[in-house]
């Protein structure tokens, strides 16, 4: 009785196993493996992941099959996966859509329908369709976000973006946010290396020669005066002719000459100087104030403009000034003249600074033209700007405004008629100067 009880235990454990192993292989039955080699147009092997989708539908031999998707690696072109026969399946779907991935994006998308087969089948085998955009380009034209593609944020985040001051065909700086600006200036500048311009070759030394010192000629009077102080050691002083020795018979300070006792020029001696001022001053050296040099203006933008027939406000000519244009101490002066045409309608100006309106006028029937001056001084805090305009019967009006930090200007003029008709309002000439600061 042991013995048989024994003999049924040793049984049951080996049937169980038997029993499991058989649901295992039960659940790969009705399985197709799709086994291939895939390639690029190249010859090179294709690297990349394939995305299958499929939705609910109910395969022989194994049930129903609900929407899912699953994802493939494909390894120097090895491709092998397994999937349910969906080859006559009836609707909802009977397909599967397989995408494929390379470089970073979707390279292209395809239909498949897949046979029941106890041998593998190849991707032509299965194969039923591609899936095109609507512009018949080959391929799934989805967009890819930026975030979704590895590094591209971060690579994105490095490079120098447009800034308000952004031109063509000119040369290119960067601005104190990493911008990229034009730079601005007259045709034939320099450019700087901090971004400003002026004109190339950098100051010359000035020689005045034969210049008579101002003073008295009397036998008493011993100072003299030059226009300028001379640089060094290059001033050649002659009285009648006869060299004077520096320190010995004169002394020299900045500009004004003295000679020692004895040496004290006579009535009707004639004195001559020679000498050169250098840009650089040295150490003693006084600068003249009649060699202080002006800041040339610099013509940032200088056209006719546009008409305008409705009564809508229009910009009839405008002007990007970057912010490298701005800098405190800098001057920008707005000159400008419009043409009313027509007797019938009145018109509107108006001229903004960013965004900031500086003025704005209305002009009658009887005004043929209207003209006017803005002078902006550029601080730290911004710009104080004045604005004179008159017209032909327009009375003179002058104003002052202020206007806060901005990271580079427009400046834009606009105009309109009153009353839609035969009249207009043509802005015939403006003109942007820039008086750089020292």
């Amino acid at each position: 009785m042991r013995n048989l009880l024994t003999h049924k235990l040793l049984r049951y454990p080996l049937c169980i196993t038997i029993a499991a192993l058989c649901g295992i292989a039960d659940t790969q039955q009705g399985l197709t493996t799709i086994q291939d080699t895939l390639f690029k147009a190249d010859g090179t092997r294709f690297t990349g992941t394939l995305t299958i989708h499929w939705g609910t539908f109910d395969a022989n031999n194994i049930g129903t099959i609900v929407q899912q998707s699953r994802s493939v690696q494909v390894l120097n072109g090895n491709l092998q996966v397994q999937l349910a026969p969906n080859s006559g399946m009836q609707a909802p779907a009977n397909t599967y859509t397989v995408m494929y991935q390379s470089d970073g994006r979707e390279q292209f998308t395809e239909t498949w329908t897949v046979a029941a087969s106890t041998q593998a089948l190849r991707v032509a085998d299965v194969r039923t369709g591609m899936i095109t955009s609507s512009n018949s380009a080959p391929g799934n034209q989805t967009p890819i976000v930026e975030s979704a593609v590895v590094g591209l944020v971060a690579d994105l985040a490095q490079r120098p973006v447009k800034g308000a001051g952004f031109g063509t065909g000119s040369v290119a700086v960067i601005n104190q946010n990493g911008q990229i600006e034009t730079v601005v200036g007259n045709v034939g500048d320099c450019v700087l290396a901090d971004g400003t311009t002026g004109p190339c070759g950098g100051p010359v030394s000035v020689f005045f020669d034969g210049e008579t010192p101002a003073g008295l000629v009397d036998g008493t009077n011993n100072t003299f005066t030059l226009l300028n102080a001379p640089s060094g050691l290059s001033l050649s002083l002659f009285r009648n002719g006869m060299y004077m020795k520096a320190s010995f018979d004169y002394t020299l300070n900045g500009s004004t000459l003295r000679f020692v006792p004895g040496i004290v020029p006579q009535p009707l001696d004639t004195l001559v100087a020679n000498y050169r001022v250098d840009p650089d001053f040295g150490p003693g050296n006084l600068r003249s104030p009649t060699l202080a040099g002006t800041a040339a203006a610099q013509v940032l933008c200088s056209a006719s403009g546009k008409a305008n027939v409705s009564t809508t406000l229009t910009s009839l000519g405008s002007c990007d000034i970057p912010a490298l244009g701005l800098k405190p101490g800098d001057r920008i002066e707005v000159r400008f003249t419009f043409a009313h045409t027509g007797t019938a309608s009145g018109f509107d100006v108006q001229l903004n600074w960013g965004s900031k309106t500086v003025f704005a006028r209305h002009g009658g029937t009887q005004d043929l033209a209207f003209a006017g001056q803005t002078e902006a001084a550029v601080t730290s805090g911004g710009a104080q700007i004045t604005v004179q305009s008159w017209g032909s019967v327009l009375p003179f009006l002058p104003a002052i405004t202020n206007a806060t930090v901005q990271n580079g200007v427009k400046v834009d003029l606009l105009g309109s008629v009153s009353k839609q008709g035969s009249d207009s309002i043509t802005l015939t000439n403006y003109t942007v100067l820039r008086y750089p600061g020292k």
